[in-house]
């Protein structure tokens, strides 16, 4: 539950800009500011615990579209993004911990629209960078975020050429563009959010409603009344049951409360996992800092739709058939361990399996994410009717896939998952910071108990597979505003590695943020080709 406390009200701000000069909305009387607060739950702890020293998770999306320079003015930008951070309290909030059972997230309404605005520009910046270099500066550089900063906007325009401070860049000519009115230019904006606050469909959700403000209509004074309505709305009330958004582990339905149940649900889950088999990874190294790189593909429009007619005529997704191709993949890569399954994991959206609740607030800045595996043998042949093959490991994929998320123990298996994947990193995270003060003491070791021999579940690789995301940006609501480019992905550990898939403005995506230091580079290299080679072979057909 969700308490609050009052405060005096804040002092008055300065009217000015540090970032543009630029004035402020005149400042209004306000009501004194409210206090918001809730203890995380253990999905959102499972993601916080590590991020702390480094920013492990924190997410990144990269959108590069062509606008006219009005529309990307840093007082309007503001603007927008204070709006969407009024609407969605847990971007402006902050997280204190108490302890490794206690963690909270804070949020301090803001007492006037003013004060709005200055949090949002707080958390704003401007630069002049190409797509590679703020992504690479994210990826790799000192961490964005913090505790005291969940989410940050970054909007840039730059020649594609240089990285250094460059002239304006070449106008794109505007078949859209009212007469009159300037030529578009290109931009680019990188949103960045803590893992812990949301998932990927919260992340592009907000930037389809970012951008629905920004390429509208509306004017600055328009969207200054928009502002003053959300923050009427939201922020100049006291109630404490409808600001911020509860946890995971709150909005999944209550099955019985009896100790055979619990009990079942324990049962069954350790049952699921012991079916997991993987004995296939990547060939490690070790000894150098961690270096993430994501490098991208897009096929056209045309070919895309042929691809994804000829999944559908298969009876199968896209997100299938890129399972099937990582096997195949990996498969055409190594031929050792051939006799043990490989196995890849993805993100499982149990956003319709959420019981709706009133401290939603409208927000979909939640984290509701499980987690399903996908074992695929490690052979493949090399001659024969491989296509047959492909296609037969493409429909297995979507049968696990479907079983997972129809099962009738969903609900009971990510709450399982969620406690587990909570206490694990509190353990985790209570031993990196004893060693960091140097009192980690090792723990006793186990007596020695002859326990029955388990099969292998090493994991190859994650994928995130997006599917359609033109299904959630409405293009037609950007006006002049035009979408050409997207990347996303996050800050990863040493040793990380993710797929992503997705189809953006009709096109076919493909990325792979791996930490390149972390991994043999010729067994990565050998596999990325070999998957791109795999994906012409036996989609583009």
């Amino acid at each position: 539950m969700a308490t609050y406390t009052q405060h005096l009200p804040s002092p008055a701000l300065s009217e000015v800009s540090a970032h543009s000069g630029q004035a402020f909305l005149p400042v209004q009387p306000s009501p004194p500011a409210c206090h918001y607060e809730r203890r995380l739950g253990d999905t959102e702890a499972s993601y916080f615990l590590p991020s702390r020293e480094s920013g492990v998770n924190d997410m990144y999306l990269h959108l590069g579209f062509s606008a006219p320079t009005r529309y990307v003015r840093c007082s309007r930008v503001r603007l927008v993004w204070a709006i969407l951070r009024v609407r969605h309290p847990l971007l402006a909030s902050k997280v204190q911990m108490h302890d490794y059972e206690d963690i909270r997230f804070l949020y301090t309404s803001p007492a006037s629209v003013e004060e709005a605005v200055h949090d949002a520009d707080r958390n704003l910046e401007s630069r002049n960078s190409v797509k590679d270099e703020l992504i690479d500066s994210y990826l790799n550089g000192p961490r964005t975020l913090s505790t005291d900063r969940l989410s940050y906007l970054i909007i840039s325009s730059a020649d594609e050429g240089s990285s250094l401070p460059s002239p304006p860049p070449t106008p794109i000519p505007s078949t859209t563009a009212p007469h009159g009115t300037k030529a578009s230019l290109n931009h680019d904006i990188l949103i960045c959010a803590t893992h812990f606050l949301g998932d990927g469909m919260a992340l592009h959700q907000f930037a389809n409603d970012l951008f629905s403000l920004l390429g509208s209509s509306k004017d600055e004074k328009d969207l200054e009344e928009i502002l003053r309505n959300e923050w009427e709305t939201r922020c100049n009330k006291v109630d404490d049951e409808s600001t911020l958004p509860s946890s995971l582990e709150d909005r999944l339905p209550t099955g019985s409360t009896g100790r055979f149940y619990r009990a079942a649900c324990r049962v069954d889950f350790q049952r699921c996992q012991d079916k997991l088999i993987g004995g296939h990874t990547f060939p490690r190294r070790s000894g150098q800092l961690r270096r993430t790189i994501v490098p991208t593909i897009s096929i056209d429009a045309e070919r895309t739709k042929k691809m994804l007619k000829a999944c559908k005529a298969h009876g199968v997704s896209i997100s299938s058939a890129y399972f099937a191709l990582c096997n195949i993949a990996w498969a055409r890569t190594t031929d050792s361990k051939w006799q043990v399954p490989s196995m890849m994991y993805s993100a499982l959206n149990l956003r319709p399996n959420l019981i709706a609740n009133k401290a939603l607030n409208d927000s979909y800045w939640y984290l509701a994410i499980g987690y399903f595996n996908v074992v695929l043998p490690s052979f493949f042949p090399k001659t024969g009717d491989v296509s047959r093959t492909f296609w037969h490991r493409a429909r297995s994929a979507k049968e696990q896939s479907t079983l997972a998320a129809k099962s009738p123990m969903l609900i009971s298996r990510s709450r399982e998952m969620a406690r587990e994947r909570g206490a694990r990193a509190r353990v985790w995270g209570k031993e990196d910071d004893e060693k960091t003060r140097g009192v980690w003491v090792p723990p006793p070791p186990k007596p020695a108990v002859q326990e029955p021999a388990r099969a292998p579940s090493a994991v190859l690789i994650g994928l995130s597979l997006l599917g359609n995301l033109d299904g959630i940006y409405r293009h037609a609501n950007f006006g002049d505003v035009k979408m050409h480019t997207l990347t996303t992905g996050s800050r990863q550990r040493a040793g990380g590695m993710l797929l992503f898939g997705y189809t953006f403005v009709g096109k076919l995506w493909v990325s792979l943020g791996y930490d390149e230091n972390g991994f043999e580079k010729e067994t990565v290299d050998k596999f990325w080709n070999n998957l791109l080679q795999s994906t012409d072979e036996f989609l583009d057909v």
